[in-house]
């Protein structure tokens, strides 16, 4: 089986080394949490192989950080359950930990790389992972080595930060390809025969591993945690295992329909990956490797193209839309977030989106709305509450009415700084897809980075694009949603 992951994936996080006389080695599983498709376990496992050590996995659960919610909890939990499961059937030692107080879990990670050859880590470039991460690196008395599976295209491939999607894709079409040779190992557990590791008795003993109630996300166990229990749990299940049947269901049922109706909001024909794909129970290799074992597509049916155009990679209208916000537009957020850690603050966008916004700040809005109206869809416009609605009860937004949304924020506000925040709080309090590199591409593209100045100049917006709740009724088919999602 191949076990080398790409040089361009694994960085070094500090300037420790490797110890052969360690107990095991340690995957500190924080962002790609999954057994199949992850070039990280992968490399975890190969140094386990390399010193004939035990492989342990840690996947911690924190409740200190921002949103912690039920919501969050839950689909994190449901996804640890599934691998608890898959590393027990690999016969691989592994310790969901999660945190029963804020600060809890302090330590755990230092106490068992004392007892390491090596940490192995997911490199995740947002949120408040790559602080947590270069903490971890000045702690750990080993080598900690970050391993990328992010996306098709490294994160160290790109040199500078893409301004638009035409300038993303036509690096892409230069630089893909020899990385669309390089997938991670399907089943990297399969053949697993180091045996199990020991966790020590006084960290198993400090940190005790998750119980089955909390693992099962049920509703007591989450009350006794203190996060927040107003964003409920949802409908929709996380881990690896729905992530999967997602994946097949979406190929088989919704593909097909793609290209032409997946604006529609009564089509519902969107793939709906992005939670999985933001909680890491799904990988970009794997939707990309059913999408080609669909289409029949192999790497010479790419076209020779540098142009920037939609449609290169050989395949049919459907898979080619889909590819296009699959990896161009996905991957913007990446390459952003890997190279600048401001993707937070409204000044990090273009000079030009502030200038038009700020010209515009003292006009009259018709409608202004406070947070707490906006969450609660108390606005005067059914489209954007029948939106918000769905969002706030399922955790989820119809791609195309996520524009109209976020427009009609910015919109609705005393100043364009205060929309700013508005929207980065609603989508990352109550959004599975939230705080990822892909949501502050959505953020800010309502604002108008990645896009260009629109005419005619308006109030409110000057040069950014607008967009109104009316012509999207008219646009849309919507009928069947705003009668399911209007309250």
């Amino acid at each position: 089986m191949r076990s080398a992951v790409p040089e361009l994936r694994i960085r070094r996080a500090n300037e420790r080394s490797r110890r052969s006389d360690g107990d095991f080695v340690l995957y500190w599983s924080i962002a790609a949490r999954r057994t199949k498709a992850n070039f990280a376990l992968q490399h975890a496992l190969a140094i386990a192989r390399e010193l004939q050590r035990p492989l342990l996995v840690l996947e911690p659960l924190r409740c200190g950080y921002q949103y912690a919610s039920d919501r969050l909890h839950a689909f994190a939990l449901q996804g640890m359950a599934d691998n608890a499961a898959a590393y027990a059937a690999a016969g691989v030692t592994y310790l969901p930990y999660v945190e029963p107080a804020p600060g809890a879990g302090k330590g755990l990670l230092a106490a068992l790389g004392a007892h390491a050859c090596a940490v192995v880590t997911d490199d995740y470039p947002c949120f408040f992972l790559p602080r947590m991460v270069a903490a971890a690196a000045r702690a750990l008395p080993v080598a900690l080595e970050v391993v990328d599976g992010n996306g098709l295209l490294p994160l160290s491939a790109a040199d500078k930060v893409f301004g638009r999607a035409f300038d993303l894709r036509r690096f892409l079409q230069k630089a893909l390809a020899p990385h669309l040779g390089e997938f991670p190992v399907g089943e990297p557990l399969r053949g697993h025969d180091l045996g199990p590791a020991r966790v020590p008795r006084d960290v198993g003993k400090r940190w005790p591993a998750a119980s089955e109630a909390l693992l099962a996300a049920e509703p007591a166990a989450l009350a006794a945690l203190p996060i927040d229990h107003t964003v409920g749990v949802v409908p929709t299940r996380g881990g690896p295992v729905a992530a999967g049947e997602a994946l097949r269901a979406f190929l088989a049922t919704k593909l097909a329909r793609y290209a032409d109706e997946r604006s529609d909001p009564d089509a519902d024909c969107a793939s709906g990956l992005s939670p999985w794909l933001h909680f890491g129970h799904l990988s970009v290799h794997q939707v990309f490797a059913g999408l080609a074992k669909q289409e029949g597509w192999t790497r010479e049916r790419m076209l020779p193209t540098t142009s920037g155009q939609r449609g290169w990679f050989g395949m049919g209208p459907s898979a080619e839309a889909f590819l296009d916000e699959l990896v161009t537009w996905r991957e913007l957020g990446f390459n952003y977030t890997s190279q600048r850690d401001d993707q937070e603050d409204a000044e990090s966008l273009p000079d030009w989106v502030k200038a038009t916004l700020d010209k515009h700040a003292p006009d009259a809005r018709e409608h202004v709305y406070t947070l707490e109206e906006f969450a609660a869809s108390a606005t005067h416009d059914p489209v954007w509450n029948a939106a918000q609605t769905q969002l706030r009860e399922t955790g989820v937004l119809q791609n195309y009415l996520r524009m109209l949304w976020g427009k009609k924020v910015l919109e609705w506000t005393p100043h364009w700084r205060a929309a700013w925040s508005i929207l980065i709080e609603l989508n990352n309090r109550y959004a599975l897809d939230g705080r990822d590199p892909n949501s502050y591409t959505g953020i800010s593209w309502v604002f108008g980075r990645y896009d260009r100045p629109w005419a005619p100049e308006r109030d409110v917006y000057g040069v950014i694009r607008y967009m109104s709740s009316t012509n999207t009724v008219k646009k849309l088919k919507m009928k069947g949603y705003l009668a399911r999602w209007s309250r």
